[in-house]
C-alpha cells in the first residue's frame, strides 16, 4: 500500500470518527456548562461551619463493609477509621463468607479490640456478589437491633480499602436531615507519577467529583452512588426492601451502587452530593488506592462496564429508559466510545507523524489534502476535546497540584486504552455468561490499604501533642525549638534537656502515629515467632517479631516504621505487618531475652 493510498484510507476513517468526537464533545460541553452554573450557584451559599455541623441531631449510623479475601487490609481499615472518626454514634457491620477463613479470623481479631465492630457471616459460600453480601449484612444489623433494642437511622457503605475522612460522618449527618441519600466525594490517594494507571483514576475521579456529579445534581438527574461514602436513610432502604422483595441491593447486579442511586431518585426521594470542600488543608472526601497496574485496572473497569452499560439495559423498561434517556445515554455511551477512542488516538498519531515527515522533506501533507473537505469539522471536534482536557487538568490541579496535573494529556491516552480493553473484556464476559446461562460473578480486584504516611496527613506535630497533653509547657516547647541543633530530632532534644523522659516521648509518639505502646506481655510472645526474621535484620531495624494472628505478624520496635523498614522486612515475611512501639530500654530487654538466644542458637548450628 502506497503512502497516498494509506492517507486516503485514514482520511475515510476520519469522517465517522470526527462525527463521534463532535457528538461526544457537544455532550461533554453540556455538562461543562452545567458544572460552571452549579459552581456559581453553590458559591452563593457557604458550606456549613463547624458549629452548624455539630448543631444538628446526631443520627445513629451503621457502616456496611462487604468482604471477599480481604484479610490483608480489613484490620488496618478498621484500626485507622475507628481511631480517626470524629463522630460517636456509629457501628461497623462487616460481612464475610464461611469459606473465607482468613478474613473471618481478621474480623474476629478486630472485634476483640473494638466493641463497635460486628461480624456478619453469609449463610452460603462465596463469592456471590457484593450486593448479596450487603443484603445479609443488613439482616445482621436487624438482628443486632432486636438484641440491643436500638435503631440505626442511616446506613453507609464502604470498602475494605477506604480511608474515611475523620469528619465524613458529620457532613453526611448534616445533609441527612433533609435528604434520603447523601454522597460524600471519593478521591484517589496520590501515587508517584510513574504509576500511570493509578494516575488515570486520580484524574477521572477528580473531574467526576468536581464537575459531573455537580452537573447531574444541578440538572435534576439521578445521583449514582459511588459505592463508598454513601449514606442511605432508613426510610429509603425500607422502601427499597418493600418494592424489591427485601432485596435492598440487587444481588444479580455488579454495580448495585449505581442501581440504588437510580432507584432512590425514581422513588422521588431527595438525593444530595456534597461538593468538594477543603478543610484543615485537605478535601473532605473518602480516599483510597485504586488498581495500580494496567491489568487490574482493566479488570475493575470491566465490572463497571458490565453493570452500568450492559446489565442496566436488562433492569429498566422502556418507560424508565425514556424518562432518563439523557442520563442513560451519558452512562452507556462508553460501550461505543471506549472502543472508538483508541482508534482516534492512532489516527491522530498518524497525522502527527506524517505532518512531521512532510515538513522535514518539504513535501505536501497528503492527509490534509485528502481531508480538506471536512477539515473544519475535525478542527471543531479537536477544539472541544481540548477544552474538555483543560477542565480535567484544572480538576486534577486542585487536588494533586500543578506538577501532577501536567501529566493529564498523557494519562488521557492511557485511560482510553484501559477503557478499551475493559470494554472488550466486559462484552466477552457478558456474552459468554448469557450464552451459557450462567450468572455474572463478583469481579474481585486486589486491594491495598494506604501506608502510615498516607493515613496520617492531618496528624499533629510531636510538639503540639507534648504541649497539649501537659508534658511540657508552650514556653518550654518554643525554647526547645529555638535551641534544637540541626539534624537532631525534637524528641531526643527534649529528653537531653531533661524536660521529658523516654517513656513520655514514646507515649507521645504512639499517640501521634496511633500505635500500640509498651512491651508485650510474656504470654503474647511466641519464641518460635521471634525467629521469623534473621537476627541481623531484627538488630538493624531494632524490631522483634513476637506474634502471628489473623494473617498479620506483630513487631515490637523502638523506631517508627517507615517504608524502607517495611520493604526490607517483607523480603523475609509475606504477612501484613502490625507494629507496636516500645522504648529503647524495653527493646533491649526483649533483645537480651530473645535475640541473644537466637544468636546463640545460630552459633550452635554453625
Amino acid at each position: 500500500m502506497s503512502v497516498g493510498q494509506l492517507d486516503h484510507w485514514v482520511a475515510s476513517l476520519l469522517i465517522p470518527l470526527a462525527i463521534w468526537v463532535l457528538i461526544n464533545g457537544v455532550d461533554d460541553l453540556i455538562i461543562d456548562f452545567a458544572a460552571v452554573a452549579a459552581w456559581l450557584t453553590t458559591r452563593r451559599k457557604p458550606p456549613p461551619t463547624e458549629e452548624e455541623l455539630d448543631g444538628v441531631p446526631q443520627k445513629r449510623m451503621a457502616i456496611f463493609v462487604a468482604l471477599w479475601h480481604e484479610h490483608r487490609v480489613i484490620q488496618k481499615m478498621l484500626d485507622n477509621n475507628v481511631q480517626r472518626l470524629r463522630y460517636p454514634r456509629y457501628d461497623f457491620f462487616v460481612g464475610a463468607y464461611p469459606n473465607d477463613a482468613p478474613t473471618l479470623a481478621a474480623i474476629k481479631e478486630a472485634m476483640k479490640r473494638y466493641p463497635q465492630v460486628h461480624l456478619s457471616v453469609c449463610p452460603h459460600d462465596g463469592p456471590t456478589s457484593k450486593a448479596d453480601c450487603l443484603n445479609w449484612i443488613y439482616q445482621r444489623m436487624l438482628l443486632y437491633e432486636e438484641e440491643h433494642d436500638v435503631r440505626f437511622d442511616m446506613i453507609l457503605t464502604h470498602d475494605a480499602e477506604d480511608l474515611i475522612d475523620p469528619d465524613a460522618l458529620r457532613w453526611i449527618n448534616y445533609h441527612a436531615q433533609t435528604h434520603d441519600m447523601v454522597q460524600i466525594p471519593v478521591l484517589a490517594l496520590p501515587t508517584p507519577l510513574r504509576e500511570i494507571s493509578h494516575g488515570v483514576y486520580c484524574d477521572e475521579f477528580a473531574e467526576y467529583q468536581f464537575k459531573d456529579m455537580l452537573a447531574r445534581q444541578w440538572m435534576g438527574g439521578f445521583i449514582p452512588s459511588n459505592g463508598v461514602g454513601t449514606g442511605f436513610s432508613r426510610r429509603a432502604l425500607e422502601m427499597l426492601a418493600e418494592r424489591n422483595s427485601n432485596r435492598i441491593f440487587e444481588p444479580a447486579c455488579l454495580t448495585e451502587d449505581y442501581e440504588n442511586g437510580f432507584r432512590i431518585h425514581a422513588m422521588g426521594l431527595p438525593q444530595r452530593f456534597i461538593p468538594i470542600h477543603f478543610r484543615f488543608g485537605r478535601p473532605i472526601a473518602t480516599r483510597e488506592y485504586f488498581p495500580r497496574q494496567f491489568s487490574t485496572a482493566v479488570r475493575q473497569r470491566s465490572r463497571w462496564v458490565l453493570g452500568i452499560t450492559l446489565q442496566s439495559w436488562e433492569h429498566h423498561g422502556l418507560a424508565e429508559s425514556l424518562r432518563y434517556i439523557y442520563w442513560f445515554w451519558r452512562d452507556r455511551k462508553g460501550v461505543v466510545g471506549n472502543l472508538v477512542t483508541p482508534l482516534t488516538n492512532l489516527v491522530y498519531m498518524y497525522g502527527v507523524v506524517t505532518l512531521a515527515i512532510a515538513t522535514s522533506t518539504r513535501q505536501p501533507w497528503g492527509l490534509a489534502r485528502e481531508a480538506s473537505d471536512f477539515s473544519s469539522f475535525v478542527a471543531t471536534g479537536l477544539g472541544i476535546q481540548g477544552l474538555h482536557v483543560s477542565f480535567r487538568i484544572w480538576c486534577s490541579w486542585r487536588i494533586y497540584g500543578l506538577r501532577f496535573a501536567c501529566g493529564v494529556p498523557l494519562r488521557v491516552v492511557a485511560g482510553n486504552w484501559i477503557n478499551c480493553f475493559a470494554t472488550c473484556r466486559a462484552i466477552w464476559t457478558y456474552a459468554n455468561a448469557r450464552l451459557r446461562g450462567r450468572p455474572l460473578r463478583w469481579v474481585k480486584t486486589e486491594h491495598a490499604y494506604p501506608s502510615r504516611s498516607a493515613l496520617l496527613p492531618d496528624r499533629k506535630r510531636l510538639g503540639e501533642i507534648l504541649a497539649g497533653s501537659g508534658w511540657i509547657t508552650q514556653l518550654q516547647l518554643e525554647e526547645a525549638l529555638a535551641s534544637q541543633p540541626p539534624g537532631r530530632r525534637l524528641g531526643e532534644h527534649l529528653v537531653e534537656l531533661g524536660l521529658i523522659s523516654d517513656q513520655d516521648l514514646y507515649a507521645a509518639l504512639a499517640l501521634q502515629n496511633r500505635l500500640e505502646l509498651g512491651k508485650p506481655e510474656p504470654d503474647l510472645v511466641s519464641p518460635d515467632i521471634t525467629r521469623a526474621l534473621p537476627a541481623s535484620v531484627a538488630r538493624k531495624w531494632r524490631v522483634l517479631p513476637f506474634r502471628v494472628a489473623a494473617g498479620e505478624i506483630y513487631l515490637a520496635g523502638a523506631e517508627l516504621p517507615d517504608e524502607a523498614m517495611q520493604d526490607d522486612i517483607r523480603r523475609f515475611c509475606s504477612l501484613e505487618i502490625r507494629f507496636r512501639l516500645v522504648t529503647p530500654h524495653e527493646f533491649e530487654e526483649l533483645a537480651t531475652e530473645y535475640l541473644v538466644v537466637k544468636d546463640e542458637a545460630a552459633a550452635t548450628e554453625y
